[in-house]
């Protein structure tokens, strides 16, 4: 297994990688919408994008893309927030030939009150 840790990302909370490379499999940690900065955007829609970009990130490192990904899986707090989020998944899956399947669930909370949306992603290396 390779490690995937962009140095665009902030580093991870604990002990643990923002991905993982196996064979032809990649997955991604959750990843929260935290800027390199430390900052945390505000709504849903930029906190949405952060995370996209964090996720397509990770990939980049082990050089898959969007178009490689199974499965993003992603969490919310607010049942509010569904719409913008799919919004945000629509445009990142807009021009892909298959599209991914996708799994959303709403929580109670994270690790901190500002964060509204963690996203996450399984993708595959074709041949």
């Amino acid at each position: 297994m390779k490690s995937l840790s962009p140095a665009t990302l902030s580093p991870p909370f604990g002990k643990y990688s923002h991905g993982l490379a196996a064979g032809p499999l990649v997955v991604t940690s959750g990843q929260l919408a935290l800027g390199a900065d430390g900052k945390v955007p505000d709504g849903i829609t930029a906190q949405a994008e952060l995370c996209f970009a964090a996720v397509l990130a990770i990939l980049a490192e082990d050089g898959l893309d969007a178009s490689d990904v199974m499965r993003f899986s992603a969490f919310v707090t607010q049942r509010a927030d569904m719409a913008p989020y799919m919004a945000v998944r629509d445009r990142v899956c807009a021009d892909l030939v298959v599209k991914p399947a996708s799994t959303l669930m709403i929580v109670s909370g994270f690790t901190r009150p500002e964060f509204l949306v963690e996203v996450e992603a399984i993708a595959l290396r074709r041949a």
